[in-house]
């Protein structure tokens, strides 16, 4: 009898799939991309981790990545690749063809980078579950040039033609891909006309049960919550904010925009900097409403907010747009939208936040729960069963792999 991994409603066949072995960018941190990894890691608990480096903090390690410790790249072994090696980014996609993984019948790779530009063959099914396309490779090129201040001069050119080199290599590693799963229908379009390929919606999976509603009052306060990166558009809020100095906000995160954050505070603007989750958690679940600046391909903690039956005030583009509900009927309706990057425009939505009807906080909750960690196995272990059953090759030597093993 095949041997059978039960997850919540979800039965894995092990055998059914052969070696697997999971991908994925970078082991570095516990954000989004990781949790996929986890719960993918809960699926298919036996299969072997690659990753182009591995710092992934050891008090999560054996609940997150149950124990694993990946296969690295050269780039682990660099000068300062352990507080730097996103500086090694024109050498990942040398570093991430050398992972040798014949020996496996399904390859799984989590990308945001270059984790789908692993080498596989044909009697092989790679299924590809893509956070975004290399961002700063693409639409985000000129943004990150700006930031860090390389719009001229020899290191500018030095930099545009190491983007242009990651475009050509990720156009071209995305026939390597049997199966394109997007996080976002917005990240689904990015894969379509950067790829050329379809792919398939499988929201990545959020925590609801442990961002939930407590029953307590509602403080007088706003929160806002993320990793203090330009993208994220934190200092506009501040600023935003500044401009209404009788309505207070909380901020919580850090990164490399905390100092300019600091600075930006006024006296109703209190930065927490870095907190454990307990008391994230407890903001969220206490605060009037979520504000969000940022254009995310998904947006985890927006649903996360909601979730604990907050409503969300974010910018209407990107991932917010799948997960927030502008409703003209506040019963309906999880959020509000604000449709412009400015502090003019942020200073207006949370004045019509405030003259409406209050948004209700189960309707918030209910929705919220589309996202969870089940629903993510489930929808997940979907498609990759299907792209399995697509590829009869591999499939026979599955079946093979498997009759050998059981004599």
């Amino acid at each position: 009898m095949a041997e059978l991994a039960k997850i919540g409603a979800v039965a894995v066949d092990r055998r059914r799939f052969g070696r697997v072995a999971l991908v994925h960018d970078w082991l570095a941190s516990y954000a989004g991309s990781e949790r996929v990894v986890e719960q993918i890691l809960k699926l298919w608990p036996d299969a072997e981790l690659f990753s182009v480096v591995d710092y992934f903090p050891e008090e999560l390690r054996a609940d997150v990545l149950r124990g694993k410790r990946a296969t690295t790249s050269f780039i682990q072994k660099l000068p300062r690749a352990r507080t730097a090696f996103r500086l090694y980014l024109p050498l990942m996609p040398l570093a991430v063809e050398q992972f040798d993984l014949s020996g496996f019948d399904l390859v799984i790779s989590s990308s945001h980078a270059v984790a789908k530009g692993v080498i596989t063959g044909p009697n092989q099914v790679h299924v590809s579950y893509v956070h975004s396309p290399i961002r700063y490779a693409w639409d985000l090129q000129h943004q990150y040039l700006a930031q860090a201040r390389k719009l001229r001069g020899p290191k500018s050119w030095v930099a545009r033609a190491a983007l242009h080199y990651m475009r050509i290599w990720d156009m071209r590693t995305a026939n390597g891909v049997d199966e394109f799963v997007a996080n976002s229908a917005f990240v689904g379009r990015r894969i379509r006309k950067i790829y050329g390929r379809s792919a398939q919606v499988v929201y990545p999976p959020v925590d609801v049960e442990r961002f939930a509603p407590t029953g307590r009052a509602r403080g007088d306060f706003y929160l806002t919550a993320s990793r203090m990166v330009p993208y994220k558009r934190i200092p506009l809020l501040v600023e935003a904010f500044s401009k209404m100095p009788d309505r207070h906000l909380v901020v919580i995160g850090d990164g490399p925009d905390f100092e300019t954050v600091r600075e930006l505070a006024g006296p109703n603007i209190s930065v927490l900097g870095y907190q454990p989750s307990n008391v994230l958690i407890d903001y969220m679940q206490r605060a009037r409403a979520f504000v969000f600046a940022a254009e995310e391909d998904f947006g985890i903690s927006v649903v996360e907010a909601q979730a604990c039956g907050t409503p969300v005030i974010a910018y209407g583009r990107g991932g917010a747009l799948e997960t927030v509900i502008d409703s003209g009927d506040p019963r309906f309706g999880t959020g509000l939208f604000f449709y412009e990057q400015s502090v003019e425009a942020i200073v207006d939505t949370i004045k019509r936040f405030e003259a409406r009807a209050p948004f209700d906080g189960e309707v918030c909750r209910l929705h919220a729960a589309r996202f969870s960690a089940a629903r993510f196995r489930q929808e997940f272990l979907g498609v990759v069963e299907r792209a399995v059953e697509r590829y009869p090759t591999a499939l026979l030597t599955f079946e093979h792999r498997a009759t050998a093993e059981a004599r």
